[in-house]
């Protein structure tokens, strides 16, 4: 597989979601007549003929591969539709890979941003195809046990070089708020989750009620992703390295342990990425166990250590749930990018019930 990452999904997603490219759906279909002037203006090397694919497997905004049969671009639009308050923002994806790839940081370089809805109906950016390999297995079943040790090294060397990036420096001081990361986001999941809600759940209750009062104290701050998981890496084509982050759509400037424990958060969930394997099994694979991970990232980012993981950790159940609950409503909208998006809503329940679990470990 080569090209961009499935935008959109957290890490929870069955390992054989859909990739590649496909014809575009019709409630995705757009007339390219003025996007092709655009692109003449905007792109040098634009020579004038187009042909358009959509990314299968996304659950977010609707992703395209765009070629004039020399060069390739990838196209990241709004989906057309009601949306949620807040999401979809593709300009903020446009504004921060700007400028991360200014700075050398692993990602697309990105070409031009478009807020006029009349080219093609919504708001897009369009940025470099960057040739790679989309990965969802976590346990790379197909990589030797030294590719996969070299892979989860890149995996960490990549998020610790994020988190240490001066965003006030590249210009990034007003992306985010800083201070008070986990408040936020709890009220602002919680909204999402409202606003898309079909029954009641207790564990969702009880974890909106729970989370906000037992918010670690801890002030980090750095550039957070808030997707970091394995399908937003593209994989080199035939090394096992990292050569770009992507699907910047919840990026903010808020806590470093959110991206951290979300990538941790693959291993705990539901439909857990390592298959539950226990730590002997994972040291014979070459794939670190959690314990190695997060002494890993904090030699490299100069943390201590992290405590209360438990609280992190429950709250990314509790975030994806949210998550996902928001897909399933826009599969009842049919705003839904995703081909496989009508199942998501079944993993609701089993994530609140997750987080629920580890939040009991700290008295909720």
């Amino acid at each position: 597989m080569v090209g961009v990452s499935q935008p959109g999904d957290p890490a929870v997603l069955p390992v054989d979601m859909p990739t590649g490219t496909k014809e575009v759906e019709e409630r995705h279909r757009f007339d390219t007549t003025r996007l092709v002037a655009l692109l003449r203006r905007e792109i040098e090397e634009f020579d004038g003929g187009l042909e358009v694919r959509q990314f299968r497997g996304g659950q977010s905004n609707p992703t395209y591969e765009l070629t004039d049969g020399t060069h390739r671009w990838v196209l990241r639009r709004k989906p057309p539709g009601v949306l949620l308050p807040s999401a979809h923002a593709v300009d903020r994806e446009f504004r921060v890979i700007s400028a991360l790839h200014e700075v050398g940081f692993p990602v697309p370089r990105a070409r031009l941003l478009c807020e006029d809805e009349s080219v093609i109906g919504t708001m897009f950016f369009v940025m470099d195809y960057v040739e790679g390999r989309v990965l969802w297995d976590a346990s790379l079943s197909d990589f030797s046990p030294g590719a996969r040790a070299s892979f989860y090294e890149s995996i960490i060397d990549t998020l610790a070089r994020l988190h240490r990036v001066d965003y006030e420096a590249i210009g990034l001081g007003d992306f985010g708020r800083p201070g008070n990361y986990f408040a936020r986001q709890a009220s602002r999941w919680t909204r999402q989750y409202r606003a898309s809600e079909t029954v009641t759940i207790p564990e969702m209750e009880r974890l909106i009620e729970w989370l906000p009062a037992n918010i670690p104290d801890d002030a980090s701050i750095s550039i957070v992703h808030g997707d970091y998981g394995l399908n937003n890496l593209l994989v080199h084509p035939t090394q096992p390295r990292v050569v770009a982050v992507l699907d910047w759509e919840l990026s903010t400037i808020g806590h470093p342990l959110g991206d951290l424990t979300y990538q941790l958060s693959q291993r705990r969930m539901p439909s857990n990425a390592l298959h539950g394997l226990d730590d002997a099994t994972l040291a014979a694979r070459g794939i670190p166990t959690e314990a190695e991970f997060v002494a890993a990232y904090c030699e490299r980012t100069g943390r201590g250590g992290v405590a209360n993981l438990d609280f992190y950790l429950a709250f990314h159940c509790f975030r994806s749930a949210s998550i996902m609950q928001g897909i399933a409503g826009r599969v009842k909208q049919g705003t839904a990018a995703g081909e496989r998006a009508e199942n998501v809503g079944q993993l609701v329940r089993p994530l609140a019930e997750q987080g629920l679990e580890l939040a009991s470990r700290m008295g909720a």
